[in-house]
């Protein structure tokens, strides 16, 4: 299956940010993908949102994810990406969600991993959410939902494969910083490695965050990247005989002794 990455700046205004979305899901299903990951915020970062971001979050969600849906069936191709969806309490939701190509929606993800690290405190805007790993079925793949700061958490991505997840789709803003770059691109790696999966991330690229998307194979092989370019777009070929392969010269996930959780 083919998989799209986009990573862009978005604004304040999501009627625009949905357009962007829009013309790169086009050039994503033209070059033949089947899917296209958005970072995390890509309906709205939380600076540009004002406050408070649970007003935001209830004035536009329905219209973003109604959005979504739209361009989903529109050009043929199943969207993920990120918004603020409301709690139903004074902090909203940051919230993953899955359309199908015909623009149904397959599931929502609500972090539960918030950024409370490096000086920031996410959970002073946001509510932590109670319902997760969420997997859902995208072409002949199952897809782990990941946001952000859940890829330090090896047992996070670890609860999504064995839920059955085969590609974990990483929507990110990752704030740059000293060894932040680092951090990225040694835990994505890392991740596909241990778990012997594919991964796609896309990450923001607004001012204070680095971009950076990339695609890693089951072994740790970077497939597909960007820089830190405002606005720009990757397709990988992602396969099950990649996994196979992968699975059979390194069954780590056979050869564990430790399991935690139910067996």
């Amino acid at each position: 299956m083919k998989v799209a990455a986009a990573q862009y700046a978005p604004t304040a205004d999501i009627g625009d940010n949905l357009a962007v979305l829009e013309s790169m899901a086009h050039d994503a299903a033209v070059a033949g993908a089947e899917l296209i990951i958005f970072p995390e915020e890509a309906m709205i970062p939380a600076e540009a949102a004002g406050k408070p971001l649970h007003a935001t979050a209830e004035a536009h969600w329905p219209g973003f994810l109604a959005g979504l849906s739209r361009i989903a069936a529109a050009e043929g191709i199943a969207v993920i990406a990120g918004g603020y969806e409301p709690s139903g309490d004074s902090l909203p939701y940051n919230t993953i969600a899955a359309v199908s190509a015909q623009g149904e929606l397959l599931g929502r993800y609500r972090k539960m991993h918030l950024y409370d690290a490096f000086d920031y405190r996410e959970s002073l805007e946001v509510q932590r959410g109670d319902e997760g790993p969420v997997v859902v079925r995208i072409g002949e793949f199952n897809v782990g939902l990941v946001n952000c700061y859940d890829v330090r958490f090896p047992e996070f991505t670890r609860a999504l494969v064995e839920m059955g997840a085969d590609l974990l789709s990483v929507s990110a803003a990752w704030v740059r910083g000293p060894l932040k770059e680092d951090h990225w691109t040694t835990l994505l790696r890392t991740r596909a490695i241990e778990n012997t999966c594919w991964l796609v991330a896309a990450s923001l690229t607004t001012p204070d965050c680095i971009g950076m998307s990339m695609a890693v194979d089951p072994l740790g092989v970077v497939r597909a990247s960007l820089g830190e370019e405002e606005r720009g777009m990757f397709v990988v070929e992602a396969d099950k005989h990649r996994i196979d392969r992968a699975r059979t010269v390194l069954p780590v996930l056979r050869n564990r002794r430790i399991i935690i959780g139910p067996r």
